[in-house]
């Protein structure tokens, strides 16, 4: 069944089926609902204040953490081994005499915490720029160093308690791993076949294409004067 006749295709007016190229899957996209009136719950910023230095944070320069290490006087960045890691190095292998439909399979891997600066009541936006840079610098070390072990380094950083974020303190997650997560996999797998197939890199070509088409765009939209 056709669409309305005479009526232009509009995306922010009318419901389509956008492609996304790293899933190979086909998205809803229904920007319309957007005018709806909303009466829903509405989250409140949180209102605590949060010290600079607290005695009892586990991730401030000086303090005990739960394992009964103490943090050193650190005053820019600090690496250290996760205390409660989701993946450890010695994992022992599950075997491979299982039923089909209750595998399992070996998981090994590292995971670290970096704090971002000693002060707990920054964040990266806040921090100055040098620091902001001896933050990136320590990321790049980190990459090359697990990276050469291990096929997956992930770094992330939880932001808000609703995020699962446990501590205030800025810092994030580090995680290696000898195999690569569902959605890493997925996305790997189609920009390799798309590469196979077009002989380009999929991401370098979707930011092309991006840019021509707001190229485009710019050129093609009528000027207003008010």
């Amino acid at each position: 069944m056709s669409g309305e006749q005479g009526v232009s295709f509009d995306p922010k007016e009318h419901q389509h089926l956008r492609y996304n190229p790293l899933r190979d899957s086909w998205v809803l996209v229904s920007a319309h609902r957007m005018k709806r009136p909303w009466a829903g719950q509405v989250e409140k910023p949180p209102e605590e204040h949060i010290p600079k230095y607290d005695p009892k944070n586990p991730l401030c320069p000086r303090n005990t953490r739960a394992n009964g290490q103490v943090n050193p006087d650190y005053d820019s960045t600090f690496l250290f081994e996760n205390d409660f890691p989701a993946l450890q190095p010695d994992a022992p292998d599950p075997g491979e005499d299982q039923h089909p439909l209750f595998q399992t399979r070996a998981a090994r891997g590292i995971c670290k915490v970096m704090c971002f600066h000693p002060w707990s009541d920054v964040t990266l936006p806040l921090m100055k720029m040098q620091e902001i840079v001896k933050v990136v610098e320590k990321w790049v070390e980190i990459l090359e160093e697990l990276g050469a072990t291990y096929p997956w380094v992930q770094i992330f950083e939880n932001k808000g308690a609703m995020m699962g974020c446990s501590n205030p303190h800025p810092h994030c997650q580090v995680w290696a791993s000898n195999f690569l997560p569902n959605e890493p996999a997925l996305s790997d797998r189609c920009q390799r076949n798309y590469y196979q197939k077009h002989g380009e890199p999929l991401l370098l070509e979707y930011a092309r294409q991006e840019a021509e088409r707001k190229v485009w765009r710019a050129h093609t939209q009528p000027f207003h004067f008010h």
